[in-house]
């Protein structure tokens, strides 16, 4: 079944005008917060669709609006929305109670702690970055759990939701989201080392990227990353070696070492990032050439070899830009064997 529909949110004074449906038992958005608007009449074009919708769900005859994207919304194996979003911030008219539930104004903070779809979040923290068209597509299942989604075109990176045990608790969110509001989620950090004369061994690190959403041009671990939703951590760590650095390690070469909480809280292009992580760290000790590797240009600029005791006191050295915690080091350094008394 396919169906045209248009969603509008319209906005006043830092609020949005948000639509809780709470009376058709049989909707899709049932409980939801969403924006006004409804399914296409007969031969109606999305604006004729729009201007209706919005008098008839609040009384608001619409004077200013602005067509912002289209949204591919895919539910289930039977239901396919396309809907033609809006955002408007001029009117006229008097308030009217609505028929599909019950309309408030939310201040624009406070929109992510409302019962919401996770591709709402979405769209809304593009809206917010002022992008001023885009094609979004969104897949879920029947339990409303987000399977996919794509941004004009390209897949965009989905993470589970994690307790603080490591378990998932079902709910799926878009990677912007989670830096955007500090959700608890599960990646890998993969330590490579190689025997040296002086401390015992080097440390291989990473530096970043100038284009990363992230710590930009710092100084991170050898090859880090995300556990993508419903994929295991050693899974997560081969890849992230194969798609960074080149390397094909298999399992048995992995070493695990332990897990560790760490996250931070900064600003980045502008705009807040909150990190909040659930790590599981791994050593690999294969011989590897550095001038062999195949750096991920998106991901990594460099790479160098350092001496762990090295890198261990320039951490806390303010000239060196690094994303590396002691406490991580510390573990590492533990588990090489090397004594507590030397890695201080």
């Amino acid at each position: 079944m396919e169906r045209l529909s248009t969603l509008c949110y319209i906005e006043q004074n830092g609020k949005y005008l948000m639509l809780h449906r709470t009376v058709k038992e049989n909707d899709v958005n049932k409980d939801k917060w969403i924006g006004v608007g409804g399914h296409f009449e007969y031969g109606e074009s999305p604006e004729e669709c729009l201007l209706r919708e919005v008098k008839e769900e609040t009384g608001y005859a619409l004077t200013s609006w602005k067509y912002r994207g289209i949204v591919t919304f895919v539910y289930g194996e039977d239901t396919v929305e396309y809907m033609s979003l809006y955002t408007a911030d001029g009117f006229t008219g008097e308030p009217i109670e609505c028929d599909e539930g019950e309309l408030e104004w939310v201040d624009k903070k406070d929109i992510p702690s409302l019962e919401l779809w996770e591709g709402d979040k979405i769209f809304f923290r593009l809206l917010d970055m002022g992008r001023e068209f885009f094609s979004l597509k969104l897949v879920y299942d029947r339990r409303d759990v987000l399977q996919y989604a794509a941004l004009d075109g390209a897949p965009m990176e989905l993470f589970d939701e994690i307790r603080e045990d490591g378990s998932r608790t079902g709910v799926v969110k878009e990677r912007g989201v989670v830096h955007e509001d500090g959700t608890l989620h599960a990646t890998v950090h993969v330590w490579i080392v190689r025997p040296n004369g002086r401390s015992g061994y080097d440390l291989l690190l990473q530096k970043r990227s100038g284009c990363k959403d992230s710590n930009p041009g710092c100084w991170d671990i050898s090859s880090a990353g995300h556990i993508e939703a419903g994929c295991d951590r050693l899974e997560s760590a081969l890849r992230e070696l194969k798609e960074e650095l080149g390397i094909n390690a298999r399992p048995e070469q992995l070493r695990e070492i332990g897990t560790r909480r760490c996250g931070f809280e900064s600003e980045f292009y502008g705009r807040p990032f909150r990190d909040n992580e659930l790590s599981t760290l791994y050593i690999y000790q294969e011989p590897v050439d550095i001038e062999e590797l195949s750096l991920q240009e998106s991901e990594v600029s460099e790479v160098s070899w350092i001496d762990y005791m090295e890198c261990r006191r320039k951490v806390t050295d303010r000239s060196f830009q690094h994303c590396i915690y002691e406490d991580e080091l510390d573990m590492v350094g533990k588990a090489l064997g090397i004594r507590k008394e030397e890695r201080i």
